[in-house]
């Protein structure tokens, strides 16, 4: 968007203005106008990690706090890996749509970075970046994907911002881009402090006008290492990988979204703000996590509630229904069209979008539920392990595979006992005729298909 451009289009400051001239309206209508928005996502972090979601095993008052005096979603979804998410995420779009390859995304793409630009937001991005060149020197995909300059952001702090031989660490002494630029001082310090030095910097130049950021977090992904707060840091190896850091790794993600929240409110942006926090897919499997109902081990990489059911927390004092839970269905591609509804953004002709805005669920209000949530998951070609690529629709209760499979996974939290068509009940019938005309009406779209070979021409699953 060009400086003319940017000119012409009013601050939010003029809107308020502007409404305050006019009869009297609710204050939450004024509010909503033109509000900011805050997206964190956190990086391999399930819904039994925080307390809120009944967890036991880790501290996490900010973010119960959060849910609190926000909305807390009980049945937020994402796809069992990061890239899958996050393009869906960014782009609205089911990944069988778009999908190119496990660590790029295509540069011709459009995402909510473009879409937020455009419609006169000051964009930003802090954290992982991970959609370009994600496979080694003689892949085809090498030195291929979107650059963080042509994603639809103003500005970026960024690790794995380049070729993947060259990402460095993303915790201590991390290998940042800033804004094209490799940052030279990070020696002795934390990648997660720095990025969110940047992002409050940014929220503070920009508290004069809309802005959109992205906070795309580092943690808690695996290397598992010490933080600052861990008793190792100061005289142990800070890049020791080792599984007992994640609940200091956790507990300092929580304390970073604390920190948001704090500057949000010191800087009279709370009400003007929304904050929206998800996680791209289930916990490690190395970690193993315990809530009031079971123990869970982390089920990053799979289609079980272990790798996709994460936590979903909305926060926008004054405007967000305080302290009220909602069952509805979420998924990935949900955000960019809530992103519309409450900015007035627009997306761009002749490109699809998947999702259904939850904002009056956030506002307390009914909205627009899904029946069934769907995945297309094929992480293939360039994932690391050989997952089988499937399809799967599911409800509160059920889940079914492309191949047939059909689990009361309410039930069967492992999906362990698959339920054959003879034994069952009427109810679960009728269940799995729902979630197969889910399967049968995408399959309309695009007919399933999956990638079976990789780079170099071995099988992928």
């Amino acid at each position: 968007m060009n400086s003319a451009t940017r000119r012409h289009l009013p601050s939010r400051r003029d809107l308020l203005g502007a409404l305050s001239l006019a009869a009297p309206v609710d204050l939450r209508a004024q509010i909503s106008q033109r509000p900011n928005v805050v997206l964190i996502l956190a990086d391999d972090f399930g819904y039994e990690c925080v307390g809120a979601y009944g967890g036991l095993s880790y501290r996490t008052p900010q973010l119960d706090r959060m849910a609190a005096s926000g909305v807390r979603f009980t049945h937020a979804y994402a796809q069992p890996l990061c890239t899958p998410t996050r393009i869906q995420l960014m782009t609205g779009q089911h990944n069988f749509r778009n999908w190119k390859a496990f660590g790029i995304m295509d540069p011709a793409e459009k995402t909510f970075g473009h879409m937020m630009q455009r419609a006169g937001y000051r964009t930003a991005i802090v954290g992982k970046w991970q959609f370009y060149s994600y496979e080694a020197k003689g892949s085809p995909r090498y030195a291929k994907g979107m650059k963080p300059e042509q994603g639809g952001f103003d500005e970026y702090l960024l690790w794995h911002a380049g070729l993947t031989e060259t990402k460095g660490s993303r915790y201590a002494d991390p290998v940042l881009n800033e804004n094209g630029v490799l940052r030279r001082d990070t020696k002795g310090k934390y990648g997660p402090d720095l990025e969110l030095e940047f992002l409050s910097q940014f929220i503070q130049r920009n508290k004069n006008q809309p802005f959109f950021a992205y906070y795309a977090m580092t943690l808690t992904h695996g290397p598992f290492n010490p933080t600052p707060k861990s008793a190792d840091w100061a005289h142990q190896d800070r890049l020791k990988d080792d599984p007992k850091y994640f609940a200091d790794m956790v507990e300092y993600l929580d304390d970073s979204v604390g920190r948001i929240l704090r500057l949000l409110e010191q800087t009279g942006l709370s009400s003007k703000t929304l904050v929206l926090f998800y996680s791209d897919n289930g916990t490690p499997q190395e970690i193993t996590s315990r809530t009031r109902e079971r123990t869970i081990p982390g089920g990053k990489g799979k289609t079980t509630d272990a790798g996709m059911h994460v936590p979903l927390i909305a926060w926008w004092p004054g405007v967000a229904a305080e302290g009220k839970l909602c069952h509805d269905l979420i998924d990935s591609t949900d955000f960019l069209p809530t992103l519309m509804e409450a900015t007035g953004a627009r997306w761009f002709e002749g490109r699809p979008l998947d999702g259904r805005s939850f904002l009056p669920q956030i506002k307390g209000q009914q909205g627009n539920p899904r029946p069934w949530a769907f995945s297309h998951y094929d992480p293939h070609p360039g994932c690391k392990v050989n997952y089988t690529p499937t399809r799967l629709a599911w409800d509160h209760q059920h889940k079914l595979y492309l191949d047939g499979r059909f689990y009361d996974w309410q039930a069967d939290y492992f999906e362990q006992n698959p339920i054959p068509s003879g034994q069952a009940t009427p109810a679960q019938n009728q269940a799995r005729q729902k979630l197969q005309q889910a399967l049968d009406q995408m399959a309309t779209i695009m007919p399933p298909r999956f990638n079976r070979f990789e780079t170099d021409g071995r099988k992928a699953y």
